[in-house]
């Protein structure tokens, strides 16, 4: 799967798992939980290639926007959904996978 799959296969998500989301416009604008989700994705990358300070600023700067601190080092796998989450924090030894129950 490549990148711009998985960002599409995130906003899809959304629309699984949140009955209030109504298009995909405020998705993309008004759901923190995907932002945040995103910008660990960069921050995980930039982290496994030894950016280690680089990744740890652009969570924080994460944090500040979300309200959500995903350190860089912390494994997420496909459609996970962070709904509500102010103050959520999931630290460098987080493994959080998604069960495959189907494949689209």
């Amino acid at each position: 799967m490549n990148k711009f799959q998985l960002l599409k296969e995130d906003v899809k998500t959304v629309f699984q798992k949140d009955p209030a989301a109504r298009s995909w416009i405020e998705v993309l604008l008004c759901y923190p939980g995907l932002h945040a989700i995103w910008s660990h994705r960069f921050a995980h990358y930039l982290w496994k290639h030894k950016f280690f300070f680089i990744a740890r600023l652009l969570s924080h700067i994460t944090r500040f926007f979300t309200g959500i601190e995903i350190h860089p080092g912390a494994k997420i796998g496909r459609r996970f959904f962070i709904d509500h989450g102010m103050g959520i924090v999931i630290g460098e030894t987080t493994e959080i996978e998604t069960l495959l129950l189907w494949e689209q």
